[in-house]
């Protein structure tokens, strides 16, 4: 007994941290608040400029501690603008159309690349993998997305963009963790491969999913180049590009929808920083539901056995 309690009396002063370590931690938690707060604070300024007053910001630059002039006048006259409020409907329907495009074409990609059975599995699995490092360039895409007639519509947001070859190699990872014993299961009972990546694959890879979701769902929400080369109807504009029109505060966009509008001096600058938060408070609230499935979903299928 008495040995037991030496060697346990040994163990704890040998777990008990020295000065040295304690040294680290301190300093290593320093670090990590000091980052946090440079991180964090641009988002912080941004937000205490929407709220601040237009007159009071611009004479006092530099660190806000909290909004200069509290006024919400800028958000009344954000929501009040017709192209911000065109622009979340049209990205809404975007991400509407897209998302279940983008699923889908990625799943049954995915599912084709991690079939061993499949009929010219690999030249296929080549020419996918081919486009990651090459594609047709910019003209060409214009000229093929104009030949089909979806300029000027919201199609040509989706369409083209209907399967990344990335997203499909983490989703092909992910079925590939899937036991074969399910599939080989769901062939004697009777079931086709539509039925098996529907009824089995999916279900059980839906982390993976929630994932895709969010790389998608952010990569449509940020997305303004192409809609600047395929739309010309300002009104069919996705939220990023008014936002660019917002920022630039000189583009043809932002001068149609307020040169009637006598109270855009007013807060030139505020609105800014208030279209910003408009259009960024909304992925930043779809994080922390995703939050669970991000690296389970991302790891799925990394660690064999």
């Amino acid at each position: 007994m008495s040995s037991s309690g030496a060697a346990t009396g040994k163990t704890r002063a040998w777990l008990k941290p020295g000065p040295g370590e304690r040294a680290f931690d301190v300093f290593n938690a320093t670090l990590l608040i000091l980052l946090c707060l440079v991180t964090l604070y641009p988002m912080y300024y941004v937000i205490c400029a929407s709220f601040s007053n237009n007159i009071a910001l611009l004479t006092t630059p530099g660190f806000l501690p909290y909004p200069r002039g509290f006024n919400m006048g800028a958000y009344r006259l954000a929501f009040s603008h017709p192209l911000l409020v065109s622009g979340y409907k049209n990205i809404m329907i975007i991400l509407a159309g897209a998302l279940p495009v983008n699923i889908i074409m990625t799943l049954f990609c995915g599912y084709f690349m991690a079939s061993s059975g499949m009929l010219l599995r690999k030249p296929i699995i080549a020419l996918i993998m081919f486009t990651m490092f090459f594609s047709g360039g910019m003209i060409p895409v214009y000229l093929n997305v104009r030949s089909l007639g979806l300029t000027n519509t919201l199609w040509a947001l989706i369409l083209p963009t209907a399967v990344s070859v990335y997203n499909s190699i983490i989703c092909k990872t992910a079925i590939e963790a899937v036991p074969d014993s399910l599939k080989e299961s769901a062939y004697i009972d009777g079931a086709n491969d539509v039925v098996i990546v529907f009824r089995i694959i999916f279900p059980l890879i839906m982390p993976t999913i929630a994932v895709l979701l969010l790389y998608y769902g952010v990569s449509h929400w940020n997305s303004w180049f192409p809609a600047t080369l395929y739309i010309q109807d300002n009104a069919m504009m996705p939220i990023q590009n008014i936002l660019r029109a917002v920022l630039i505060a000189n583009s043809d966009i932002l001068n149609a929808a307020v040169t009637e509008n006598d109270k855009i001096d007013q807060f030139a600058e505020t609105i800014k920083y208030a279209a910003i938060v408009i259009t960024t408070v909304p992925v930043l609230c779809i994080y922390p539901f995703l939050q669970r499935y991000f690296v389970k979903g991302v790891m799925i299928g990394a660690v064999k056995g």
